[in-house]
């Protein structure tokens, strides 16, 4: 019998068919004939995605959805796939609560709808920590999975042992068990979806090669593109392609995702790489209900397979494959496995197992393509440059395990054409993403490194290596100089914070605790509370807004009055048509027909689709994006207005109220002043010509001097924000979230002529409030006294009312001014009590934070200057 380290040359032509699950891949029926002249959706793509969306929208009730498979369905991926099913091991709610959905839908309800089963075996899951900080992190998603319903379990490594006895233990400090996760067919459950599908209406259709999409032209309609329909190749007549005509495209194509969606102009900067597994031959003693095992720290997944055993690899630096152009025929392929490089993996994983497997023989060593994205995210919703063309790809191997969820979440965005406000999608949404994360380069060095944190322990404020510098400020040379240690903010490099010396300004070993720029960190956030400091902010979002109907068209998105005076700054939110939260931003006008709209970085493509989707020629404005002609700095603290007096002939104290907005010279330049701030501090923000930036800055770092001026980074604009209670749409709030809830309704200008874009929904949730006595879901500060030797607050930390989990941190930091953690957290009471005061005040508050609990504060007012009387100075 063959060891496994001796099976290199014996395994030339892996066994695929060993593997029981690919035996049932189906057979093309569909012919020429049955392609239809209209559908009101089309889905292109038959893999465990593509069936999934059509299942659901189908069950919704759907008309006339048609598939469209270019070869069979699970081709691609699908087929391949190793099939676990666990619930266990995220801090995203989106991704847990997409887990816990497809779990139920393949152990219960496909079966019931279709007499299908699908393969799901509840035998179990555990995931191994073999070192300190895996195990604190590990027990920081137990507790985060436990308070969303998932049951998970703290086990010994004696216990790990007892379930999955092929494993070693000696290195093991703690196992995290989930009794009923497992595994499931991938096949078998994407012939149930689609059996389910076909009993709801939708047409599926197999070998059907679809060529491209179809759209209106947006000079001749003078509305933004949408999508018309499909082409489909002709068999018979291969230069005249048939077309169905549709309002409704859905790219599920899997790895061919990108391809598809450049041939309309979408960009879904997926990347297929290689993904390994070995499969054993027959084990003694082998029980194929063991537990699925994972074990981050050797790169492994195993689990049972027959009698034997199938170990799956992620390795620390991942291989794309074919970066330029993956063949459409290339639907039940393998790619030759590269020993040299897994050889070390495959030692490795041979640690975690017990001296009798090190001798059994291989049946295979499989490679197949899998597909990743530039941040291990899914790229799902709609282009935001192409309306009515929907995306669900990118699934960085876990299609399988969230497919349900993915399907019935893009299922329902379609139906309500808008994102379904039971689920946050900021994190997936495929509008995060820009052009230039597609190209060749960036995706064969991003997606080699996004594969290899799939394993990784990413430490809070992890920094990616790869395809750094692709945009950078007008300033970042003079930053560079003052030893900034740049994050990756977008794309654009912005300094997270500086270090005394060039060769300090490195990040240092990871941590849940005090960092090792703690201390540079605090003397940033503290030069702005007491002094004054700069921020380089040129990586906002800056759009330009112009026209006869520019304040009209801005106050129709807006919650508040946008369209006053000139030379005003203006905060608002804009919201949905069903009245939950798109974007939080500021808007400017600079005079009766422009109007400057600013948004965070990573709701650029979010912000600008959601005003050119509702332009129209009735709208007589234009959206120009001038993000890159304007650099930003931010001078904050009790000494701006003062270190500003000395570079402007402006009189800053009599003609600069609180949100006043002017064009303002500075030495030889002018810039766009605006007072107004994001910390809690009297504060300006100075919108800057490209070509004057350095200029202006060097006229700020000259007068800055005397006032002992500090460069700040992004840590401390996070840490200062939170202690003023100040939200982040895409963090700390999300499309779930009402006005309401989010506590800024004081943005809302009621009586404003045309109102704005969902105030109804706003208007009727005040009505019930007023009427059950108050809001049953409200945003609160959280404050916790920390020790040096505690862990900070990040996010996911769970949130105790006497006793009792009630929310989690959505986003946390440490408050140097309070000298505590700090965090926002969405309250939801749970028998619809009103959330008052003597709600919060009447209670007993801890905050969980990994197997700990901490005693801590809650209030609805900010802990740092409720009153706001510190920018008002």
């Amino acid at each position: 019998m063959l060891s496994i380290f001796h099976v290199r040359r014996a395994l030339l032509s892996p066994r695929i068919s060993s593997l029981s699950y690919f035996s049932s891949k189906a057979t093309p029926s569909s012919s020429q004939v049955d392609l239809p002249e209209h559908a009101n959706v089309v889905i292109v793509g038959g893999g465990i995605i593509g069936t999934s969306v059509a299942y659901h929208l189908g069950k919704l009730g759907i008309k006339d959805v048609v598939l469209l498979e270019q070869d069979q369905l699970t081709a691609g991926t699908t087929w391949h796939a190793a099939g676990l099913m666990t619930t266990y091991g995220s801090l995203s709610s989106t991704s847990i609560d997409m887990r816990m959905y497809t779990k139920k839908l393949y152990s219960e309800i496909l079966t019931e709808e279709t007499g299908l089963e699908t393969g799901f075996m509840d035998c179990g899951f555990i995931e191994v920590a073999c070192d300190r900080d895996r195990l604190h992190y590990f027990r920081r998603i137990a507790a985060f999975n436990r308070f969303l319903g998932i049951e998970v379990d703290e086990i010994s490594a004696d216990q790990v042992q007892e379930k999955f006895p092929l494993t070693t233990k000696d290195d093991i400090l703690a196992g995290f068990y989930v009794a009923n996760d497992g595994r499931v067919n991938p096949t078998d459950a994407t012939m149930a979806m689609a059996k389910g599908a076909r009993q709801y209406g939708v047409k599926i259709l197999e070998g059907q090669e679809v060529l491209g999409v179809t759209t209106t032209n947006t000079l001749e309609t003078g509305e933004p593109s949408k999508v018309t329909g499909v082409t489909v190749k002709n068999k018979n007549d291969p230069e005249r392609p048939i077309t169905i005509s549709s309002p409704i495209v859905v790219n599920c194509a899997g790895m061919w995702a990108r391809q598809f969606g450049e041939m309309a102009g979408v960009v879904v900067p997926n990347q297929a790489a290689e993904h390994y597994y070995l499969i054993t031959e027959d084990i003694d003693g082998l029980d194929p209900k063991w537990p699925v095992l994972e074990d981050p720290s050797k790169c492994i997944y195993i689990r049972p397979e027959g009698r034997g055993l199938l170990v799956g690899f992620f390795e620390w630096e991942g291989a794309t494959w074919n970066t330029g152009e993956i063949p459409n025929t290339f639907s039940f392929g393998q790619i030759e496995p590269d020993w040299d490089r897994m050889e070390p993996y495959l030692e490795t994983a041979m640690a975690r197992l017990v001296p009798e497997v090190h001798n059994v023989g291989l049946k295979t060593f499989f490679c197949g393509p899998e597909s990743f994205t530039p941040d291990n995210s899914p790229c799902v919703g709609q282009a935001p440059n192409l309306q009515n063309y929907y995306i669900a790809a990118g699934l960085n191997s876990i299609g399988i395990l969230t497919g349900g969820g993915i399907g019935k979440t893009l299922a329902n965005w379609i139906h309500q054409g808008l994102p379904p406000s039971d689920i946050d999608v900021t994190g997936i949404n495929v509008d995060r993403f820009h052009s230039y994360q597609a190209n060749y380069d960036y995706r064969k060095q991003r997606v080699s490194e996004s594969l290899g944190n799939t394993y990784k322990l990413l430490y809070p404020g992890h920094q990616p290596k790869t395809c750094r510098g692709v945009k950078k400020s007008a300033l970042h040379g003079r930053l560079e100089d003052k030893n900034a240690y740049f994050h990756d903010v977008s794309g654009w490099e912005s300094p997270g914070w500086y270090a005394p010396t060039a060769s300090e300004a490195v990040s240092g070993e990871g941590t849940f605790g005090r960092p090792e720029y703690f201390t540079h960190w605090e003397a940033e956030h503290r030069a702005c509370r007491e002094n004054v400091a700069l921020f380089d902010m040129s990586f906002m979002s800056k759009f330009l807004v112009q026209g006869y109907d520019a304040g009209k068209f801005l106050n129709h998105l807006s919650t508040a009055n946008v369209d006053g005076p000139s030379s005003s700054i203006v905060y608002t939110q804009w919201l949905n048509e069903n009245g939950f939260l798109e974007a939080d931003l500021t808007v400017t006008k600079l005079n009766e027909d422009s109007f400057l709209v600013i948004a965070t970085d990573t709701m650029h493509n979010h912000v600008s689709s959601h005003m050119t989707s509702r332009l129209s020629r009735d709208w007589h404005c234009t959206v120009t994006d001038v993000t890159a002609r304007y650099a930003q700095i931010n001078l904050q603290g009790p000494n701006s207005r003062d270190l500003l007096q000395r570079i402007t002939s402006r009189n800053m104290m009599e003609d600069f109220e609180f949100r006043r907005a002017e064009e303002i010279e500075i030495g030889l330049a002018r810039a766009i002043c605006t007072r107004i701030t994001y910390v809690g501090e009297l504060g300006y923000e100075l919108f800057i010509p490209s070509e004057h930036a350095v200029y202006v800055y060097d006229q700020i770092i000259a007068a800055g001097e005397e006032f002992g001026l500090k460069h700040a980074g992004l840590k401390a604009l996070g840490s200062l924000r939170l202690e003023k209670g100040y939200r982040d749409y895409g963090h700390d709030m999300d499309n779930t979230d009402t006005i309401l809830d989010a506590g800024l309704s004081f943005t809302c200008d009621f009586e404003k002529e045309g109102g704005f874009i969902g105030m109804e929904h706003i208007l009727q949730a005040k009505a019930d409030a007023k009427e059950y006595g108050g809001l049953t879901r409200r945003m609160v500060n959280v404050k916790v006294p920390l020790e040096v030797t505690d862990p900070l607050l990040y996010h996911g930390e769970i949130l105790y009312r006497n006793g009792e989990p009630i929310c989690d941190i959505r986003m946390g930091s440490y408050g140097h001014t309070v000298n505590a953690g700090v965090g926002l957290a969405m309250l939801q009471s749970k028998a619809g009590e009103p959330i008052k005061k003597d709600y919060i005040q009447n209670a007993s508050w801890e905050l969980e934070i990994a197997d700990k609990m901490y005693p801590c504060e809650v209030s609805l007012s900010p802990f740092y200057d409720p009153k706001n009387t510190r920018i008002k100075l």
